[in-house]
């Protein structure tokens, strides 16, 4: 079981892999990783490219964690938040929670706009550059956030991506003390993204909720309503799932 789960991990970090990138990924005999993934594939959990027969998670994780996120009823406390700061902004939002490094769209409302961009539900995006996730990484102890991406690269994604560490963790101070996050074309070239916690009844962090907006078409002062709406917005959903302000 603890190989099978170590195969899903890993092709979700990698995507497509063949039997023997994944054999030498994991240090596993080849043997062992075809057997593996033969059962995966045969359960539902795996898929395979007909052309070039390498291996990649299926949809059926997706189905598995939407339903989760179903049963625990966040997406649908969330959507009247959601509906309300959409109509204050008249741009996207979208509500994200926290996976391992990752954070993951698990609903959205689309921005009125011609200016779209590709965020659909199920997107996993690196928390290290988006507003969703440095606002959730900003509740972890800095030696958790630290320890988080011990082994792993912050790649550069544009001009303005964190890249060291330590500047990493004096920007998630500061998000921390603030409230709230603004990601100034972290991870997409010309995107804003405003966005600040959702807390749970004990006042642990559960999700994050955020307004994308194109760069172009605000100022410095114009952020400031958006800022207001997206806080209020995650304080309103906040209470409704029992945290006490």
């Amino acid at each position: 079981m603890e190989r099978a789960l170590l195969i899903v991990e890993y092709l979700d970090e990698n995507g497509e892999q063949g039997i023997n990138e994944i054999s030498r990924g994991l240090l596993l005999e080849k043997s062992t990783v075809h057997r593996l993934v033969s059962t995966l594939k045969n359960l539902g959990y795996l898929s395979q490219n007909p052309t070039t027969k390498k291996y990649a998670n299926s949809f059926k994780f997706f189905e598995i964690g939407n339903g989760v996120v179903k049963r625990l009823g966040l997406r649908k406390q969330a959507q009247p938040f959601m509906r309300d700061l959409s109509e204050k902004s008249k741009e996207a939002v979208n509500l994200a929670i926290m996976d391992r490094e990752h954070v993951v769209y698990i609903d959205k409302i689309e921005s009125p706009s011609t200016f779209k961009i590709d965020l659909a539900i199920g997107k996993k995006m690196p928390s290290y550059c988006t507003g969703l996730g440095k606002v959730l990484l900003s509740s972890m102890e800095e030696s958790c956030v630290r320890d988080l991406f011990k082994d792993r690269k912050l790649e550069r994604f544009t001009e303005n991506t964190i890249t060291d560490i330590d500047d990493l963790i004096k920007n998630l101070r500061r998000i921390k003390s603030q409230g709230y996050c603004i990601d100034d074309e972290e991870y997409i070239a010309g995107l804003l993204c405003v966005a600040a916690p959702v807390l749970g009844h004990a006042g642990e962090p559960v999700a994050a909720i955020s307004v994308a907006l194109p760069k172009f078409r605000y100022d410095e002062k114009e952020i400031e309503p958006i800022v207001e709406a997206v806080k209020a917005a995650s304080e309103g959903l906040s209470r409704e799932l029992g945290y006490s302000l």
